[in-house]
């Protein structure tokens, strides 16, 4: 095993394989992207307070405080702002199919260009995820995520943070106290599996034209509206519901929630093209 102890700016180069990493900071920001290069390098610009401790062994490259361990993450002294008296800048280059895992602590996290598994855990920081290829898993307490041209699986829970997703790929897993989820998919052809739970927060999906799934929409209180005219939309008082099948129906979408407002969403097939909308 490698180990450095990194007080101050600094860069390294990793030679050996990295086939995963590892990154936990508190305040500042964290970067990592995918290359085609075989080797790893990280980059610290700014660092304040204690110390991070940079390990290489097995293939795993970690970066992280050693008081911040990855189990338990987002619970204990991690929620009290008085614990966030630190302050770090990280950038790593590491090769496409690498295997990340981020957690962020009052931290910014941007994460792009990887193949591999991605997990991000954040406390109150905002998540941005471009270009992932492989299944991707995002818990926040506060902070949001926003992720464009996903490929592969999103999963996401959050307390109250909002979740923002363009180009997503074709399954969308996403569970939320009153942070509003706004889900845009794809148009490759692959069959929609969305499946979406808010108490208090609003909800929005954009499906592509012609969209291929079984719908499913229920809000206690809140407002429902559908630009799909194969859709029903019933309830006149309290709960409301947006039910029927799009296209052969090989494809899924529920989403419910308890007061916040749903909207189901359509690419127009062409510009200027009429949509029929429903609204109750």
């Amino acid at each position: 095993m490698s180990e450095w102890s990194v007080a101050e700016p600094d860069a390294l180069t990793f030679e050996e394989p990295v086939t995963a990493l590892q990154v936990r900071i508190v305040g500042g920001t964290v970067n990592v992207v995918g290359t085609e290069e075989s080797s790893a390098r990280l980059e610290v610009t700014e660092i304040e307070g204690p110390p991070l401790r940079v390990t290489h062994r097995g293939g795993t490259l970690t970066v992280a405080y050693e008081d911040l361990p990855w189990r338990g993450f987002l619970k204990g002294k991690w929620l009290d702002p008085d614990g966030w008296r630190r302050h770090a800048v990280v950038s790593l280059a590491v090769p496409a199919g690498t295997r990340v895992e981020v957690g962020a602590v009052s931290a910014a996290a941007v994460v792009s260009g990887v193949g591999g598994r991605t997990e991000v855990r954040g406390v109150s920081g905002d998540t941005t995820l471009v270009r992932l290829t492989g299944p991707v898993s995002a818990d926040t307490v506060s902070g949001a995520v926003e992720a464009q041209a996903l490929a592969g699986d999103l999963r996401f829970r959050s307390v109250s943070g909002d979740l923002t997703v363009v180009e997503a790929g074709s399954c969308v897993r996403a569970d939320s106290v009153s942070g509003s989820m706004i889900v845009d998919i794809d148009d490759s052809g692959r069959p929609t599996d969305i499946g979406l739970n808010s108490v208090s927060g609003e909800i929005a999906i954009r499906l592509p034209g012609p969209a291929d799934a079984q719908v499913e929409a229920n809000t206690a209180s809140g407002t429902v509206s559908s630009a799909f005219e194969d859709l029903r939309v019933n309830g006149q008082w309290g709960a409301k519901r947006i039910t029927g099948r799009l296209g052969a129906g090989n494809g899924r979408l529920k989403a419910t929630t308890v007061s916040g407002s749903i909207a189901l969403l359509r690419r127009p097939a062409s510009e200027g093209a009429p949509t029929d909308k429903k609204v109750l």
